[in-house]
């Protein structure tokens, strides 16, 4: 995890690794309600193996010739791992769908049933986890400490780091293309986002995105296997750009940012908020995320403001869950806290060399973000442990937008 470096429980690590393949990593999502079974949007159930939502439901898309805008989920749900959650197609019936499956690479569909209502993203109560640690350092011992910290968590609640994902999967840059746009430098956002090849990636991508640095926009383009179905539409974008015009301006690159779905362009600065707040949990979580500091700017279950703090009731309230301290998701609206909180969130922007008002996005404003208060903590239910011959698997519910490798980290004593 980016910008977590401290951890809250006193146990050693159980070490191991996980996602050493995808069946190790599964995850159900739990809807807020399931469907009726009638009107005229239809949902799928489906269980995807290596494939992020997005890559199926434009699949889905492209599938039944219908624009993407007709489809909606309800979570973001990541390549690497087995996730089972409910799609939506609205203004379309069961039987038009005829056999998607047979067209759908890596994906179940478990079930398919009529709703009055379309599905939206944060339609969820949250996901529940099941997550195989392998190779862990004493299987007999970790089952013990896992169990302890997870006792302990549930306490205390998790530290709400945001995961890697949130960052990128294989290249972690989507905070810095937000960071660019955020500072107005939207052709370094672009050129971030395509260009700029990682170690680990596969010759024909790494290849691809070093033309487009050198660029071969063309040949960068016609390089580009399908997993870069995103940078090849900006690249295309470029191509007609520069053959129309014989050369590229900065309003051309705002268009091929554009170009791209809209839940993928309102990722990049959503990730560099993600990145400043998780330099702000990580100073709070050193002096305590299930305490109540002077200064905190409190939110309860429905995450509403409380304006007026009873001081005698306050960490009662906290240790029951009922309300939760904050740090900012930083935008050019959200206010900051004060005393202790509020030093450790202003030292984090100064050091940034940026002001909230720069995340107006005046390039592309459409990208920009008033930023949100957000709990440091969130709730740990349903925990389970159990031994294996190499390392344990671990089970636990989480509430929606909240990362399980946060509760992983805690356990295995590193950043995962």
């Amino acid at each position: 995890m980016l910008n977590a470096e401290t951890f809250i429980t006193p146990n050693r690590g159980t070490n191991g690794i996980i996602r050493e393949t995808n069946e190790d990593f599964y995850v159900e999502e739990v809807p807020i309600q399931l469907p009726s079974g009638n009107g005229p949007n239809t949902w799928i159930q489906i269980e995807k193996n290596g494939r992020t939502t997005l890559d199926v439901v434009l699949d889905i898309a492209k599938t039944l010739h219908l624009s993407r805008k007709r489809t909606g989920f309800a979570g973001m749900k990541d390549r690497s791992a087995i996730t089972k959650q409910w799609l939506c197609i609205s203004n379309i019936t069961p039987e038009e769908l005829g056999n998607i499956e047979e067209k759908l690479f890596n994906v179940k569909i478990l079930d398919i049933q009529r709703n009055e209502k379309k599905l939206r993203i944060g339609q969820l109560r949250g996901n529940k986890f099941r997550i195989n640690i392998k190779n862990t350092l004493n299987p007999e011992e970790d089952k013990e400490i896992a169990e302890e910290v997870l006792e302990s968590l549930k306490i205390t609640g998790v530290p709400n780091y945001y995961g890697f994902q949130r960052f990128g999967e294989k290249r972690l840059n989507t905070h810095l293309v937000g960071k660019y746009l955020v500072e107005g430098n939207v052709k370094k956002a672009v050129d971030t986002y395509i260009g700029n090849p990682s170690e680990n990636e596969f010759e024909p991508i790494a290849q691809a995105r070093l033309l487009y640095d050198e660029g071969k926009l063309q040949e960068s383009y016609e390089l580009m296997p399908k997993s870069m179905r995103y940078e090849k539409s900006m690249v295309k974008e470029l191509i007609l750009a520069r053959d129309k015009n014989n050369h590229l301006e900065e309003k051309d690159y705002i268009k091929a940012i554009e170009s791209l779905p809209k839940p993928l362009k309102r990722m990049f600065v959503n990730a560099y908020e993600s990145y400043l707040f998780n330099k702000i949990v990580n100073e709070r979580a050193k002096i305590g995320i299930n305490k109540y500091l002077p200064g905190d700017i409190i939110i309860n279950h429905d995450e509403r403001w409380i304006h007026e703090i009873n001081e005698n009731t306050i960490q009662n309230e906290l240790d029951n869950f009922n309300l939760n301290p904050t740090a900012p998701l930083v935008g050019s609206k959200v206010p900051l806290a004060e005393g202790k909180e509020g030093e450790i969130e202003r030292k984090v922007i100064e050091e940034e060399n940026i002001l909230t008002e720069d995340f107006n996005c005046p390039k592309t404003p459409k990208l920009g973000s008033f930023g949100i208060r957000r709990s440091i903590r969130f709730k740990l239910e349903d925990t389970h442990v159990e031994k294996t011959d190499n390392g344990i698997i671990v089970e636990f519910f989480i509430p929606k937008g909240c990362y399980a490798t946060a509760v992983l980290r805690e356990i295995m004593k590193k950043n995962v």
